[in-house]
């Protein structure tokens, strides 16, 4: 794991010494959006943009799953990194369901930051919003690149998806998301990367206070807000599915396990047995990523076998009406 230095890469871990042993997260550095009526540069255009993900990452895997929600599938193209992050960062080297970078040609995906920006300097990380035409980044946040495929991607669309971050409940998102974002999407790497007991025991609390409210707020609905499918549940998901398989163990999450909230467990079910989720996940790179790549958590880079989790039983969710 590393960043580049003024367009040089350097391997680095990060230094949470200025920070009390607390992982701080970089802010992601593109910011330009694509939009329908093409007034911020950058207009919807078939074939014109490619995304660049790890399917270990769950920033990514949003991105992934609001493609496959929308049917854009042929409309974005998609680069999928190994799930080792070693030396070199993000690489395509070979590895089953990583694939080569045809736009680039990079094969370290530090070098896709370059060719976007000479001097970049930051974290290499994933997802990467491309634009074909330009030849550069427009957007690496997720957050941000996840809204876009929901709005203005809509006339390339080939499924018809509700809006997930509809005006009405807008205020309501935001407020989980917040929550969400700081205290568990965030919060399981805050346990995983502190390098003090009391960074980790501040993260730790705050995570499971925070999953223990979501349990109690899924015990009156179906989905977080509104009783209907929102970003808000799209975001939550891809921490849930790695939860168990990685967290609880490799980041010390182990109060409880998402199995163990009736509600949460059941939620996690029913949200990736919607169609299309399915395809998006990819335990093996999940879990070779996590335990392969943090060297200073798990020195041996052995990767547990277990445990057996099958996403695809039965869930309890259908009491709850939706609207």
């Amino acid at each position: 794991m590393g960043l580049l230095v003024d367009g040089k890469w350097t391997d680095r871990w990060y230094d949470t010494k200025k920070s009390g042993g607390r992982f701080v997260r970089q802010e992601s550095s593109f910011r330009d959006h694509v939009t329908a009526d093409g007034s911020s540069g950058y207009p919807v255009e078939a074939g014109r943009y490619h995304l660049y993900v790890s399917f270990a990452c769950p920033w990514a895997h949003r991105t992934l799953i609001f493609r496959a929600l929308k049917g854009l599938t042929e409309t974005i193209t998609v680069s999928v990194v190994s799930p080792h992050m070693l030396e070199e960062g993000w690489t395509f080297e070979p590895y089953p369901g990583s694939t080569s970078d045809p736009i680039n040609s990079a094969t370290r995906l530090h070098q896709v930051y370059t060719a976007a920006k000479s001097d970049y300097t930051g974290r290499v990380t994933v997802p990467i919003l491309w634009d074909k035409r330009e030849g550069t980044i427009v957007n690496n946040e997720s957050a941000e690149i996840i809204r876009m495929l929901n709005t203005e991607f809509e006339a390339l669309a080939t499924q018809e998806l509700p809006d997930m971050y509809p005006a009405d409940l807008r205020d309501e998102i935001d407020e989980v998301n917040d929550e969400v974002y700081n205290n568990v999407n965030n919060g399981v790497y805050r346990c995983g990367f502190a390098t003090t007991q009391e960074a980790y025991e501040e993260a730790f609390d705050a995570l499971f206070g925070t999953l223990d409210r979501l349990e109690a707020r899924l015990g009156n609905g179906r989905y977080l807000v509104g009783n209907r499918l929102t970003e808000a549940d799209w975001r939550l998901l891809p921490t849930l599915l790695r939860f168990d398989p990685v967290y609880v163990g490799h980041f010390k999450c182990n109060k409880r396990r998402i199995a163990d909230y009736p509600n949460l467990g059941n939620y996690t079910r029913d949200l990736f047995q919607v169609p299309g989720v399915a395809g998006t996940l990819n335990l093996d790179h999940i879990k070779t990523h996590y335990y392969g790549s943090h060297g200073t958590i798990n020195p041996t880079r052995v990767v547990p076998k277990g445990p057996e989790i099958d996403f695809a039983e039965p869930h309890d969710r259908h009491r709850f009406t939706a609207s």
